[in-house]
């Protein structure tokens, strides 16, 4: 059945491939975050742990609303490592870094995501598309929030 929810096809399609590359974003720093709350190690371990593991579990839920919101538009949400990892802008590391690097690059990962969902506002603005600008504006707060509470970790430093 055709989708009629007053976005244009071609709208709606540009919408959703600028939400996948969101998507592969988050979902990327999503892995990163995980990876890190297993593996820091160091005098702010229980600060550290207990902090990314906050921030893995809302990355999780992220993923899902902007998967569904690709969903709605009537396309297809990325859901293989293959498609994700081409998507994304961020990109993983070799091995653990310590604790300090590991706070570095999630910084400049929720910078990243931040600038991803911000290029995808003006499509969506353009077609009038109220629910997908929500979205992206309530993850530019997170992203924008987490890279500031980040950063702070790291002054003086």
């Amino acid at each position: 059945m055709d989708i009629d929810i007053g976005i244009a096809k071609k709208d709606r399609k540009a919408i959703a491939d600028g939400l996948a590359k969101l998507m592969a974003d988050t979902y990327t720093l999503y892995f990163k975050t995980h990876n890190y709350h297993w593996n820091v190690t160091g005098p702010m371990f229980q600060t550290l742990h207990l902090m990314f593991e906050t921030q893995y579990n809302e990355l999780w839920m992220a993923v899902d609303l902007i998967a569904e919101r690709i969903r709605t538009l009537g396309e297809p949400a990325p859901g293989t490592y293959k498609q994700i990892s081409k998507l994304a802008s961020i990109k993983e590391e070799e091995g653990i870094p310590k604790a300090q690097e590991m706070i570095r690059n999630l910084v400049k990962g929720h910078e990243q995501a931040a600038k991803t969902a911000r290029a995808v506002l003006p499509l969506a603005d353009k077609a009038t598309d109220e629910p997908t600008t929500d979205l992206l504006t309530q993850r530019l707060v997170i992203h924008e929030k987490t890279a500031w509470m980040l950063r702070s970790l790291l002054e003086g430093k």
